[in-house]
């Protein structure tokens, strides 16, 4: 007893250690650290970085293929994401509250390289109903990350509003005024590339 009384802190920072090695609980305690550690995507504040190719061929989970070209003019949100990531599971359950709420007016996707079989267990396993694509073809240059995940906010006139990598509090009050006020402006007329009213 004295042992444990003298060692406390020492053992329970070996069981820790413990269960991040063992794989079956070190996924969830990686995902719960990234969650408690997420804050407010930051928006872009410089005009110069536009989605220039909207062609972007892509296949949902039933197998149907979608181009990307449908959404131009829309406001979009692109997440490139894994099963197997866990800063990337930590955000899906902010994204579904988002997709919820939004999903009839911004175009969501939800873009993995997983196996099939992968995707359809995970979304089935959380009661996910946000859309899911596997890609055809690389992306295009404006969605080239190699971090995972990273996400895209795209306004009507195809600026890039938010890029953040990483996992990122996406069901807050700030991103929900954002969306808000990009689904409320109006692209402009004039010959000024991205302006919106």
């Amino acid at each position: 007893m004295k042992f444990l009384k003298k060692h406390w802190s020492s053992l329970l920072i070996l069981v820790f250690i413990i269960l991040l090695i063992v794989p079956k609980t070190r996924l969830p305690i990686q995902v719960f650290i990234n969650q408690q550690l997420s804050f407010d995507p930051d928006i872009i504040e410089s005009d110069n970085q536009f989605v220039e190719d909207y062609q972007w061929p892509l296949q949902t989970l039933s197998g149907e293929t979608v181009n990307f070209s449908r959404s131009k003019g829309n406001v979009v949100v692109v997440n490139l994401w894994a099963t197997w990531c866990a800063p990337c599971i930590a955000e899906m359950p902010d994204f579904q509250a988002l997709y919820t709420d939004y999903g009839e007016r911004v175009d969501f996707y939800f873009v993995s390289s997983d196996r099939k079989k992968n995707l359809e267990h995970f979304m089935l396993k959380n009661n996910y109903t946000f859309p899911v694509f596997s890609p055809l073809r690389n992306a295009p240059n404006a969605f080239e990350g190699k971090v995972l995940p990273t996400t895209y906010l795209i306004d009507k006139a195809g600026k890039i509003v938010i890029k953040e990598t990483g996992t990122a509090e996406w069901n807050s009050k700030s991103m929900r005024q954002t969306l808000d006020r990009l689904l409320n402006a109006r692209v402009s007329e004039s010959k000024d590339k991205g302006r919106l009213d």
